[in-house]
């Protein structure tokens, strides 16, 4: 039989299985693991979660062990290790391709993830639910500053502002939430994707970060992306 931990990430697989299967029924688990979370599961349990999730034909490429950390996310959490904090607002979370790696190494850090579409939040929800009680996902947009000034350590934004129409707004909600340093990477040249609608030079975050009262940037390149840190305060 096949060792699934060589495939998987057995723990962050089977919470999103364990919340999917409670959310909408399926896969259908045997009853002694259907309360419990993944933390909660043995090496054994989780392998049965995970091979029933397989059956059922749930997709789990998200959870492989052999899918690459993208460089601009590598960046990311390189600077995060040189901090201290302990909450995140993650905006624009998306199929969690940098918070998901963020809370197999940070798991002690609250995170709130915003998305707009509704299948995203589901699947965090469900992830939180299955296991990670530290996530909490929220369908709400960042430019209608859905939170209180100041109410997260660090803002990330990352290969998000290029899809917002009112990039200003974002930009001034961001810096007013944070608390500590927003964090941002953007695509550096012109590409095809149509939902791409702002090339955000060096320049023009200069611009709108100097614009939300914010002038303490740092950039770098990281492989056709531009990476920022902006500090606060």
């Amino acid at each position: 039989m096949e060792d699934l931990a060589e495939r998987y990430d057995m723990r962050i697989a089977a919470a999103w299985i364990l919340g999917h299967s409670r959310r909408v029924g399926v896969p259908v688990l045997p009853q002694e693991l259907r309360g419990l979370t993944a933390g909660a599961c043995t090496s054994d349990e989780l392998d049965v979660v995970v091979r029933t999730g397989l059956d059922a034909g749930l997709k789990l490429y998200p959870f492989k062990r052999s899918t690459k950390t993208l460089p601009r996310v590598r960046r990311t959490m390189g600077f995060l290790r040189s901090l201290r904090f302990d909450t995140m607002l993650d905006v624009g979370s998306g199929r969690g391709v940098f918070l998901i790696p963020f809370m197999r190494e940070f798991p002690w850090v609250s995170v709130t993830a915003l998305d707009l579409l509704e299948k995203r939040i589901d699947f965090l929800s469900e992830l939180a639910d299955g296991g990670f009680p530290q996530l909490r996902a929220e369908r709400l947009d960042v430019c209608e500053q859905p939170f209180p000034a100041d109410s997260f350590d660090v803002v990330t934004m990352l290969e998000v502002l290029e899809h917002i129409p009112q990039v200003d707004r974002a930009v001034v909600a961001a810096v007013r939430m944070a608390r500590q340093h927003v964090v941002v990477s953007v695509p550096s040249k012109p590409d095809d994707n149509p939902e791409h609608i702002h090339l955000l030079t060096r320049d023009r975050l200069t611009e709108l970060f100097g614009a939300a009262g914010c002038t303490r940037l740092n950039f770098d390149g990281v492989e056709g992306h531009l990476f920022m840190v902006a500090t606060i305060g």
